[in-house]
């Protein structure tokens, strides 16, 4: 399950916060259900505005609004990158001050690839 972001926490925050004050003083409830229902209310209602907000990197109705000529730009940009081996090029590992003798004969490989 993915995390959620900076702004799905300060958005569902935000909205719990504003709506329990608000349902609290537009019902003026004094009893423990009432406060009770008022809290699984809001709680809700920032469930639901959290999941609601669009996640980075994920389509969204603005990306789904895109033209053929926009799509086929991206695309060409992502087969030239392809054709240049740009998805193979990872950074090198650091090296550290005193090499071991398994990581010296694995110079030229990423750490990662084992």
């Amino acid at each position: 399950m993915p995390r959620p972001t900076a702004a799905q926490f300060a958005y569902g925050s935000a909205t719990v916060v504003a709506t329990t004050l608000a349902l609290l003083l537009l019902f003026r409830t004094e009893s423990g259900v009432g406060v009770a229902a008022v809290g699984a209310t809001a709680l809700a209602l920032g469930l639901l505005v959290a999941l609601r907000l669009p996640r980075p990197g994920h389509p969204t109705a603005e990306g789904a609004g895109r033209t053929a000529t926009d799509r086929a730009s991206a695309a060409r940009t992502h087969h030239a990158l392809e054709g240049i081996g740009a998805r193979e090029r990872v950074p090198a590992a650091r090296s550290s001050a005193r090499p071991s003798a398994r990581s010296s004969a694995r110079t030229d490989e990423h750490s990662l690839r084992r």
